[in-house]
């Protein structure tokens, strides 16, 4: 017995189920229908109560196909012309100017799809156009996002956790922007690089991320360095992966190399750097003018440079082994970057002998205090252009971080190792 015959034997018996007057009657009927079908008793019960055997189901009209593809490629072709209007504005411009425009030579059309043209309804237009204007959309949006060529990926490497952090000289680099709580307009950009085996730190601060700005930086960085440079490696943004860093790497015969996209894991002692020695030290402000710029600079290119490489320590992870659950790490003695740059063979005696002498005419109490001097003074230019109205004004964000920090706190001052979000915790 198939569905449609016990539907209908269910159809019958539904009409004597209504009208038995006791409980013992239907459940004579539901034990016969279940007999007979093998259907379950909790399923058949709900059936029979709530199933309308008499609504039948509608049938769909074969609609002619009035506006066929010829009529849809002049009214896409007409769409265009006149900046891609919605049906209803879309309408009156049908009445009036194809006829016109058939004159002018824009188009070809024949007398049938003219008129066919003259009489089609707003909602049509929009049903016949939904498609293209989905792919209008996704343009523009991909249009935004300045995407690396297909060519140049292909070109450049992958690489994920194979590296030796024995060899000198390969810079894990990657952007961290100033935006504040708004990407729009132009803002600075800290271009920040580590090298992998010692961990010396640069970074470089930059307007925006044009592509040229950044190449200029990442020579910067590298004419800082007291070692050779012997390749890249960058996540996937276009202002690392392009014609002029990709060149610039074949002529000076330096390896280039890549993450994957959307994994941050693949450049983990960058993004590590970019909170311990950015964040940590500049916040979350938006910062976007020139005067803010070379204060960045002027940090980055002389006492926090020198202290992080030369004061702070880094481990290096020698191995890691899971035991059940968990993983147990094991780390070698904590080191600066200064320290295995000179335990280092591939380092020249001149170079090595050079940066003792720059090691033993540095203070690091009087870094510490140059360090927060600057950073209260890039504070107090970051309120000043915010009071002029300089930045961009969150009037109505009531919960900014600024607004969170107790009257009378010196957010940079004698605070190197913490975030603004640690004062705004203090201040909640």
């Amino acid at each position: 017995m198939d569905m449609h015959t016990k539907n209908q034997y269910l159809q019958v018996l539904q009409d004597r189920y209504f009208m038995a007057k006791t409980k013992k009657e239907k459940s004579s009927i539901l034990d016969e229908y279940c007999r007979n079908t093998g259907q379950k008793r909790k399923y058949v019960v709900r059936k029979i109560n709530h199933y309308n055997f008499s609504l039948k189901k509608k049938r769909k009209r074969n609609k002619s196909n009035i506006y066929n593809l010829d009529v849809v490629i002049q009214l896409i072709k007409l769409w265009e012309i006149f900046d891609y209007p919605c049906g209803q504005r879309l309408v009156p411009l049908l009445k009036s100017e194809v006829e016109r425009l058939r004159d002018l030579k824009e188009i070809s059309v024949s007398d049938e799809v003219l008129e066919k043209l003259k009489k089609i309804s707003p909602d049509t237009i929009n049903r016949k156009l939904r498609k293209k204007k989905e792919e209008l959309i996704l343009f523009l949006q991909n249009k935004k996002r300045i995407k690396p060529s297909s060519v140049l990926l292909r070109k450049i490497p992958i690489k994920v956790c194979d590296w030796n952090i024995l060899k000198l000289g390969y810079i894990a680099m990657d952007l961290v922007i100033h935006c504040g709580y708004s990407s729009s307009g132009l803002y600075i950009c800290s271009l920040n690089t580590v090298e992998i085996s010692t961990g010396w730190w640069e970074a470089e601060a930059i307007m925006g991320k044009r592509q040229v700005s950044t190449f200029e930086a990442l020579k910067n960085t590298h004419s800082r360095r007291p070692f050779k440079t012997k390749g890249y490696h960058s996540d996937n943004d276009a202002s690392f992966i392009n014609d002029i860093l990709f060149r610039y790497c074949q002529e000076n015969e330096l390896e280039f190399s890549r993450s994957r996209p959307n994994k941050k894991n693949d450049n983990p002692y960058v993004e590590q750097k970019n909170y311990t020695h950015v964040r940590k030290i500049l916040g979350y402000f938006r910062y976007d003018t020139e005067e803010e710029l070379e204060i960045i600079n002027s940090l980055y290119r002389n006492e926090l440079r020198l202290y992080r490489n030369f004061f702070c320590p880094v481990m290096k992870l020698i191995k890691k082994e899971r035991i059940g659950s968990k993983i147990k790490k094991e780390y070698d003695n904590p080191k600066t970057p200064y320290q295995r740059v000179m335990e280092s063979s591939e380092v020249s005696q001149k170079t090595k002998k050079e940066l003792k002498k720059i090691y033993l005419g540095l203070n690091p109490a009087e870094l510490k205090r140059k360090i927060d001097q600057k950073l209260n003074k890039l504070y107090e230019v970051y309120q000043r252009s915010k009071n002029e109205g300089k930045k961009l004004d969150f009037s109505n964000f009531s919960d900014t971080i600024e607004q969170k920090v107790p009257p009378g706190l010196e957010i940079f001052e004698n605070r190197l190792h913490q975030t603004l979000v640690d004062a705004r915790s203090q201040g909640g």
